[in-house]
């Protein structure tokens, strides 16, 4: 049910996300809701049920959605640098806007983040 539901339905598009910190977090919390609905809880040796932990959750699937959507990123980029320079993705990939960025903390850009995540 994950695999065929869940994963396809959340991973939708999420290769033009820019992952900031609050979605991340948000993705785990609502893939672990998920999890523990499908596995439900554990029964300890003296008879008692517990909700399994989170490193439990984590042995139970080889990658999580977050890592998933980072290695799909990487994938769209290898795909972008790789499509000839008359393609419409490509022109918008390379284009450099003429305004210069508002002061202050500067937002991630899609770029930014997929680079910085190779790191």
């Amino acid at each position: 049910m994950y695999w065929t539901l869940i994963r396809p339905i959340v991973k939708y598009t999420c290769e033009t996300w820019v992952l900031k910190e609050n979605s991340v977090q948000n993705l785990m919390i609502f893939e672990r809701k998920i999890l523990r609905k499908i596995f439900g809880p554990t029964k300890e040796v003296n008879g008692l049920w517990r909700i399994k932990t989170n490193e439990e959750l984590d042995e139970l699937i080889e990658r999580n959605n977050v890592r998933f959507i980072k290695s799909q990123r990487l994938k769209w980029l290898g795909h972008v640098e790789r499509m000839p320079n008359e393609r419409e993705v490509t022109r918008i990939y390379k284009w450099k806007p003429l305004a210069s960025r508002p002061k202050g903390r500067l937002k991630n850009r899609w770029e930014d983040d997929v680079r910085f995540a190779e790191n």
